[in-house]
């Protein structure tokens, strides 16, 4: 069972390295302006936010549709071979790759938390993070003309749907319906859901423009790329190691979560061209993404019983709505006190989690 999931991470975070690392690039050199990739690239996030009100109203969650998210992400991916020349024929392609990607990992993420222990869900997420930096470095070295983004971006897919589809002979929680789910509150831990949101805004300007901000401060690229992977690799210890951790108070361990990630941003705003504070901050990473994001949908899993639904609001609130907005953001408040604001921002996801009970 372990080894499935496991297999599945890797794949899937694959996937997300290819579309995220390397789709962006292939767009500028097929002709795509800046405008139209921030366009396509500001929508995926924006579809995530809105797939769990969905659910939540009008589409049962269960193994069916799962199945059809999965086989569609890979046939989306396909498509684009066809719609990638065209922008308007590549965005309504996109759409449907980000509403179909958007629904397959709460629905596994649900199952994993349901089957595995604390310390063995770590062991085996940290194959994504594995799946996603050892697909940064391989393509970076292999690629050689656009189109061969697109096809490892359907077989990561491919692969990914295959072991995607055999997680569903371990899932034993119970069937969640638009009925049932139209129960299901975010005012009941309003607090918490503003923590979430906040937090991944302050992550706005380190996801898309670390590398920037680090080569105008005097770095090489090869440093960067290589604070980059520490980061990976610290978060991949942490998700190995974090099983004890994981048995103490989750809310504190959330709350402390952040303000290591509010001294992150601090870190990069005060010494952005110190080497040892630059390699310090990439180690909270440890902490700042992976023991927060076992953390929280650890916390969310016992809060509610529409689990499945819950891991979409967490993925849709947080890296949708969150991740959307602090994109945004960062590129209004890019300079020399971006990182000071996200710092900022990160104090506040603090403050308001005091107040949940």
């Amino acid at each position: 069972m372990k080894i499935i999931f496991s297999i599945y991470y890797l794949f899937y975070f694959a996937l997300i390295g290819v579309y995220i690392i390397f789709m962006p690039k292939m767009l500028s050199d097929l002709g795509y302006s800046k405008f139209e990739i921030g366009l396509i690239y500001s929508l995926v996030p924006f579809i995530r936010f809105l797939l769990p009100f969905i659910f939540k109203h009008f589409i049962n969650l269960d193994r069916r549709v799962y199945i059809i998210s999965l086989i569609s992400t890979t046939i989306t991916t396909i498509i684009f071979l066809k719609s990638i020349e065209n922008f308007s024929s590549y965005l309504i392609s996109n759409i449907l790759f980000g509403a179909s990607i958007g629904i397959s990992l709460p629905f596994v993420e649900a199952i994993a938390l349901d089957r595995l222990s604390k310390s063995e869900y770590g062991r085996v997420r940290l194959w994504g993070s594995v799946g996603f930096i050892g697909i940064a470095l391989l393509l970076g070295r292999v690629l050689k003309s656009p189109y061969e983004t697109l096809y490892y971006l359907i077989a990561t897919s491919l692969f990914s749907t295959i072991f995607g589809i055999l997680i569903i002979k371990f899932d034993t929680t119970k069937s969640e319906t638009s009925n049932k789910n139209r129960s299901f509150s975010l005012f009941n831990h309003l607090y918490l859901w503003i923590s979430i949101f906040l937090m991944q805004v302050s992550f706005g300007g380190f996801y898309n423009f670390f590398t920037i901000y680090e080569l105008e401060q005097g770095l090489n690229l090869e440093l960067v790329s290589l604070l980059w992977s520490f980061g990976v690799v610290c978060e991949i210890v942490m998700f190995i190691f974090q099983g004890k951790l994981l048995q103490k108070n989750l809310l504190k361990i959330i709350k402390f979560s952040i303000i290591i990630t509010s001294i992150r941003w601090l870190l990069l705003f005060l010494y952005p061209s110190n080497t040892i504070a630059l390699f310090i901050a990439q180690s909270m990473h440890a902490f700042s993404f992976a023991l927060y994001h076992t953390a929280v949908i650890t916390y969310i899993f016992t809060l509610y019983p529409q689990k499945k639904l819950a891991q979409q609001f967490v993925l849709g609130i947080g890296f949708g709505l969150g991740g959307a907005f602090g994109s945004i953001l960062a590129g209004f408040i890019y300079g020399k006190y971006m990182f000071l604001i996200e710092s900022v921002i990160a104090l506040f996801a603090f403050i308001v989690l005091l107040k949940e009970k």
